[in-house]
C-alpha cells in the first residue's frame, strides 16, 4: 500500500498562511482518494478536506471553507493543503490519509495515514 509523509507544519501568527505537503510512495498515488484531517489536543480527529483521485471533486469542513485549498499533483505523488487566514482554533496535528475509494470525507474510509505535522497558530 501507499506510504505517506507530511511536511510543512510550523508556528504562524493568526492571519498567516502555511502550505502542508504529503509525499506518497509505494503504490500508484492516483489510485487513491486523499484527505486531510486534524486533531487538536484533547479532541477527536476531524475532517478538514478531501479530494478525489482525478481532482474533479473536493470537499471542505465548514470551519475551513474559503480559507483552505486542497490539491494534488499526481505526477509528483504529492498532496497539498494551502491554509490561509489561519486562526488559533486551527492549531492541531494535521494528518494526510489515503483511501481506495474514489473520494470520501469520512475518516472511516481511510486506511493509510501519515505520521502528522504540527500546526500552531498564535493569537
Amino acid at each position: 500500500q501507499v506510504q505517506l509523509v507530511e511536511s510543512g507544519g510550523g508556528l504562524v501568527q493568526a492571519g498567516g498562511s502555511l502550505r502542508l505537503s504529503c509525499a506518497a510512495s509505494g503504490r500508484t498515488f492516483s489510485n487513491y482518494g486523499m484527505g486531510w484531517f486534524r486533531q487538536a489536543l484533547g479532541k477527536d480527529r476531524e475532517f478538514v478536506a478531501a479530494i478525489s483521485r482525478s481532482e474533479t471533486l473536493t470537499d471542505y469542513a465548514d470551519s475551513v471553507q474559503g480559507r483552505f485549498t486542497i490539491s494534488r499533483d499526481n505526477a509528483k505523488n504529492t498532496l497539498y493543503l494551502q491554509m490561509n487566514s489561519l486562526k488559533p482554533e486551527d492549531t492541531a496535528v494535521y494528518y494526510c490519509a489515503a483511501t481506495i475509494q474514489y473520494y470520501s470525507n469520512s475518516y472511516l474510509s481511510y486506511n493509510v495515514w501519515g505520521q502528522g505535522t504540527q500546526v500552531t497558530v498564535s493569537s
